[in-house]
């Protein structure tokens, strides 16, 4: 059996240590993800685009994590990768203090802002610290307000 690890790095060799003795092995392209409760990723695997290299991204590095149909983006200040998992699975592996959920499709970084703009018709633009704009669409317009204490 293989199953993926999202557990923090403080446990993480530990577990690791005694799944492989159990012969269950440690796949981060696995469907099973044994995670802790209560705990929020320090990394994410991530693919770099060119190199199809697999990457331990810190969270801490992301600005924006968008979904383009079947394929989710994590945009940094310098690049972009692809990642497997879906985004409401990303979203929920996420602090909710340091990301939030602004589109159907995206999620940001609340530290990356570097500007709110409003519009007329209850959305915001942001511009991210990576030079791209981001809407906040209506959906979650007091999501957003609430979150900011806007």
């Amino acid at each position: 059996m293989k199953v993926k690890l999202s557990v923090s790095q403080e446990h993480y060799q530990e577990i690791k240590i005694a799944l492989i003795e159990h012969g269950i092995e440690i796949d981060e392209n696995s469907d099973l993800i044994l995670s802790e409760s209560n705990h929020y990723i320090d990394n994410l695997m991530v693919k770099d685009k060119q190199t199809n290299e697999q990457i331990y991204l810190s969270v801490n590095q992301i600005v924006s994590i968008e979904s383009f149909g079947h394929s989710v983006e994590v945009f940094t200040k310098d690049a972009s990768y692809q990642v497997k998992e879906r985004l409401y699975k990303i979203e929920a592996l996420l602090n909710p203090d340091k990301f939030l959920r602004v589109s159907n499709s995206v999620i940001i970084a609340k530290d990356k802002i570097k500007k709110i703009s409003p519009t007329l018709f209850m959305k915001f633009i942001l511009a991210m610290n990576d030079s791209r704009n981001i809407v906040v669409t209506r959906s979650y317009y007091y999501i957003f307000k609430e979150s900011f204490g806007i």
